[in-house]
């Protein structure tokens, strides 16, 4: 971590070194190692005292970036200190080793907390930043989804008509890829035209697309279920009618076994205005067909 050279740092740095090197020679190899440069140390005279030096060294260091840098290395390496050699075997060893150990304390104790504070600064600063992009996130998904419900609504007039019925297609592959649900868009089985399929919790749903004027009956249920039933054993079918189902469609697509589940205009609709996840309109279907064997539950019935 890069420390912040402050007036406090400085001080306490200062008085580390001072207390933990009482010989010239291993002051000067420290100074060597934090990179002190060697024409500097070259003027440290026998008669200069250590501090005498050490207050030089310093207000020289401080005049600069690259100084500054110094003195950061240097506090760094002095607060990692666990034991004193240069402070053995003298007669007052236990009281100068007493005193350099309270003063690294102290500059260990500075720098932890300008590593909290550095910490928590960019834990706030991290924050802000997602709490940005989410905002930003939801500024573009707003105008997007804004954008697919206008969309829709600029079809309406061409409910029922074959161009209507691709424009509508083109319509909800595109909602499919802004709600980034794995899907495929229409194919040919076999002779048989499939609009297409998505892929939830592991499940792949045949899509059945219906964008008419009348509901959808009991025929084009029994047509669909056909087309879903010669897939695999884990195919299911999602007929999306915007004009809703009669009531016997309804009814011949619920049942013990169902593999079709049912979705019209209110289910969309709950989407684009923001109430729920595609995804989780069609788990929250799923799970009342599976509980119930009824194919059609109303964005109404949700939270029964």
């Amino acid at each position: 971590m890069a420390i912040k050279i402050t007036p406090h740092l400085v001080q306490l740095a200062y008085e580390a070194a001072l207390k933990s090197f009482w010989r010239k020679e291993s002051l000067r190899k420290f100074l060597r190692q934090t990179h002190v440069a060697e024409s500097h140390l070259s003027t440290w005279s026998a008669d200069e005292s250590k501090r005498d030096f050490l207050d030089r060294t310093f207000a020289a260091l401080q005049r600069t970036d690259k100084g500054k840098a110094v003195i950061g290395q240097m506090a760094n390496f002095l607060a990692e200190q666990s034991t004193f050699p240069d402070l053995r075997t003298w007669e007052d060893s236990a009281v100068k080793i007493q005193d350099a150990s309270k003063a690294v304390a102290e500059l260990k104790a500075l720098i932890a907390r300008q590593t909290e504070e550095v910490r928590s600064e960019r834990e706030r600063e991290d924050a802000k930043a997602r709490a940005r992009e989410e905002l930003a996130v939801a500024r573009r998904q707003r105008a997007n989804i804004s954008d697919l419900k206008q969309r829709l609504e600029d079809l309406a007039p061409e409910m029922g008509t074959a161009p209507g019925g691709y424009a509508f297609q083109n319509w909800f592959y595109d909602f499919l890829t802004f709600s980034e649900v794995e899907h495929r868009r229409p194919y040919n089985m076999g002779g048989r035209q499939i609009d297409g399929s998505v892929t939830v919790d592991g499940t792949t749903y045949l899509i059945e697309l219906k964008f008419t004027v009348a509901q959808a009956g009991a025929p084009d249920i029994d047509i669909f279920r056909g087309k879903v039933e010669s897939k695999a054993d884990n195919t299911m079918g999602l007929f999306l009618s915007m004009a809703g189902y009669s009531s016997v469609a309804v009814k011949e697509a619920s049942g013990k076994k169902s593999t079709v589940l049912l979705l019209d205009a209110s289910h969309m609709y709950l989407i684009l205005t923001g109430g729920m996840h595609c995804l989780d309109v069609v788990r929250r279907v799923r799970r009342h067909a599976s509980q119930t064997g009824e194919a059609y539950l109303p964005p109404s019935s949700f939270g029964g």
